[in-house]
């Protein structure tokens, strides 16, 4: 296939690398003029578009996301699909897959999970909206970027999903790291503790496979001084876009809400920028009730 790909920053660049070394012939373009090995540089995102098969994008937000696909549908030939990875509110989703089907394009929305070492290893996993057709035409390509697609329904679907999801882990981990905190306060041994809740009703992502308390279960940014896994101001970032979610929808979501705080407190307000999302648990052992 003749791929275009825009935004080749930390995620988009081991993705297109990826599908270049699978054969693919891929165009690239990115504001900041990186370079990436089997990828061909173009000058301008029309010039990355023209003529592809498929265009994919990875970019910061959803209002970088309008502006680009303003800019690139125009040049993108009919039938071609337009495939947006990155992670970006609902109604932009919604509004670029419009923009493209009037234009006799293919949308998908696909944002992914799994971090820059799921983007390196091609281990992505990518919840996708799109109709059939779009979804269809994209699979491929997530195969090579990734080892899981789920189509999770019509245009928007998939930043429904990611959305939902990360604000689960939000707060799941700020109730991970809360519990680490007071189990210090209360005289209980971190790994007993790790113990019993690993193999208990408290059982969760954030405890068993990403343990915010160093040397504690299995590796995890905990155990490298909290250098990032996923940073703290992104999840802060996902967790801001399920709070827009949820105002547009009408959903009733208070955990998420607190969330959002807590998380802005400490990226805007603390020392989190930088830091990975765990490092809330440092964050916590600091503090007294008030």
């Amino acid at each position: 296939m003749k791929i275009g790909f825009i935004g080749l920053g930390n995620m988009g660049a081991p993705m297109a690398a990826n599908l270049a070394k699978a054969g693919h012939d891929v165009t690239g373009f990115d504001t900041a003029g990186v370079s990436v090995d089997g990828v061909t540089p173009a000058t301008s995102a029309v010039e990355a578009v023209t003529g592809a098969d498929v265009v994919i994008t990875m970019l910061p937000n959803g209002a970088i996301l309008r502006a680009v696909a303003s800019e690139v549908i125009p040049a993108m030939s009919a039938g071609a699909a337009l495939v947006d990875c990155s992670t970006v509110d609902v109604d932009s989703a919604r509004a670029v897959a419009d923009e493209a089907e009037a234009a006799g394009l293919l949308a998908v929305d696909a944002p992914v999970s799994g971090g820059t070492g799921g983007a390196t290893a091609g281990t992505l996993t990518f919840m996708a909206g799109g109709s059939d057709a779009a979804f269809a035409k994209a699979e491929p390509l997530f195969d090579i970027m990734g080892q899981k697609a789920v189509h999770c329904g019509a245009a928007g679907a998939g930043q429904a999903a990611k959305i939902c999801n990360n604000m689960i882990l939000g707060v799941t981990m700020i109730a991970t790291c809360e519990a680490f905190a007071l189990a210090d306060k209360l005289g209980l041994d971190r790994q007993k503790m790790f113990d019993v809740v690993s193999t208990s009703s408290g059982y969760s992502w954030t405890m068993n496979a990403y343990c915010p308390a160093p040397g504690v279960g299995p590796q995890s940014p905990a155990d490298n001084g909290y250098k990032p896994g996923f940073a703290a101001e992104l999840m802060l970032k996902d967790l801001r876009l399920s709070q827009q979610a949820a105002e547009s929808a009408d959903a009733d979501t208070p955990m998420g809400k607190v969330a959002a705080e807590l998380y802005a407190q400490f990226v805007e307000g603390e020392d989190g920028k930088g830091m990975d999302f765990s490092a809330m648990l440092p964050r916590f052992e600091k503090r007294g009730r008030g």
